[in-house]
């Protein structure tokens, strides 16, 4: 081949070499279509990683000119984790289809087998992922809490958490109603459900807070229900809720949907979910409504005045 050098270029290493010193810089990476078996940062180590970031930040920024911006810095650091939590959720619904196109497809080959085992274990790490991540939201929602008195909420969509859901998948069969199961449990948390309705304008906060207080106290697991208005005696609810670290539950009313029958309609909703009592404060006819429906179904009324 001597007369042929000039189209043969010089191999400074072989391709054997390249492979060794892939692994030596950067170690073993799975392609992205493969499950990643390595295992995910310890807890304790996430948390201490995302005290550490908020840490910096305010040291760095506070007592200068740049303070003012870091309230809304420290929102976006925590929603960069929100974030990532949407983008998994994404490619599990990407992944859901897949595998319910394999299941139709399954024509009992070792091939297609293989497929479908190789979407399951793929999913299970995409919810492993989600977990960690809704981790760092979490942690970093606390310090941002903790920061600026304020609790943290995304502009959009929902902040739920599955991490202590998880369980380990059988089949693919089993991995997607798991799923079902799980996302439904955590939209809607165990517990005796206390549905609560006020108007936009009663900011007795008070008052609320007390028969609130009272109500937990009788039923300390209670998840709160309630139409997530943007101001008024609903609001102040939810500050309770997110003070006493309880659960809620927002029904907003899907205005594009249903027009003016919009909040009627999410009325009937927090119905759906047979709550164990409806606590009404002045409002409007919004709240008679749905005072009136809990009756009809024989759900106790606790009116306040």
């Amino acid at each position: 081949m001597s007369e042929h050098d000039d189209i043969e270029p010089h191999h400074a290493a072989s391709s054997t070499d390249h492979v060794l010193t892939e692994l030596q810089l950067y170690g073993w990476r799975p392609f992205a279509d493969e499950p990643d078996p390595r295992p995910l940062p310890e807890g304790g180590n996430v948390a201490g990683a995302v005290a550490d970031i908020f840490d910096a930040l305010i040291a760095t920024l506070g007592d200068t000119r740049l303070e003012p911006d870091l309230d809304g810095l420290l929102w976006s650091v925590t929603n960069v984790f929100h974030r990532a939590v949407l983008r998994i959720e994404r490619q599990l619904d990407d992944n859901e289809q897949a595998q319910r196109r394999l299941q139709r497809d399954q024509d009992g080959t070792e091939i297609k087998a293989n497929e479908l085992e190789n979407l399951t274990a793929q999913g299970q790490t995409m919810i492993e992922r989600r977990d960690a991540f809704e981790l760092m939201r979490d942690q970093a929602a606390e310090h941002y809490e903790n920061h600026t008195g304020s609790s943290w909420r995304p502009r959009t969509g929902s902040m739920v958490n599955h991490r202590h859901l998880t369980s380990a998948m059988v089949d693919s069969r089993d991995f997607l109603a798991a799923r079902q199961r799980a996302d439904a449990e955590v939209m809607l948390p165990p517990g005796p459900r206390i549905a609560f309705t006020g108007g936009l304008d009663f900011n007795d906060h008070r008052l609320i807070w007390d028969m609130l207080d009272k109500v937990h106290a009788k039923h300390p697991d209670m998840v709160l229900i309630h139409g997530k208005s943007p101001k008024g005696a609903e609001l102040i609810a939810s500050r309770w809720a997110d003070n006493r670290k309880i659960a809620q539950v927002g029904f907003g009313p899907d205005w594009g949907r249903h027009g003016r029958a919009a909040p009627f309609k999410r009325n009937d909703q927090m119905l759906d979910v047979l709550p164990v009592g409806v606590m009404v404060f002045p409002g409007t006819g919004i709240q008679e409504n749905l005072a009136d429906k809990a009756k009809k179904l024989g759900i106790p009324v606790w009116r306040f005045e």
